[in-house]
């Protein structure tokens, strides 16, 4: 799972992926429809490789939580982002139950089904194959 160049843009809904980088800004392509535009400087950007899940213990990784999710989930959909906070966050105690639910809103897990279930529609999130067990071994 290769989550580089996919990033969220705040007041804006949905994944992007940086397709070009212009002079002043970088173009991106929505992941759900395909439009490119351009973004610049003055938005704000949160690529999803930096976005970690406050817990207990320490900052778990975006990446690290999708990873346990699709292994749970068996590389399907989830569960729908527009369930209540209280089915979803009975859902994140399955595969992450040290959360922290003070620190942990609503919107967040909102956003955090909604994107995975997006990213598994494009095809970002899938099975680890045998290409990727024999490039690490090399």
């Amino acid at each position: 799972m290769d989550l580089k160049g996919i990033i969220s843009i705040s007041g804006k809904p949905g994944l992007y992926k940086v397709v070009a980088n212009g002079r002043n800004n970088v173009i991106v392509q929505a992941l759900d429809g395909g439009k490119k535009f351009p973004v610049f400087a003055t938005d704000k950007i949160s690529a999803l490789e930096d976005i970690s899940i406050y817990t207990y213990e320490e900052d778990v990784p975006l990446i690290e939580v999708y990873e346990k999710l699709a292994e749970i989930e068996g590389y399907k959909k989830t569960i729908n982002h527009k369930e209540p906070g209280v089915k979803l966050r009975e859902k994140v105690v399955e595969f992450l139950p040290d959360y922290d639910e003070d620190r942990v809103y609503d919107s967040d897990l909102k956003k955090l089904f909604q994107w995975y279930n997006l990213l598994i529609d494009n095809g970002i999130i899938t099975p680890p194959s045998n290409k990727d067990k024999t490039s690490e071994e090399e």
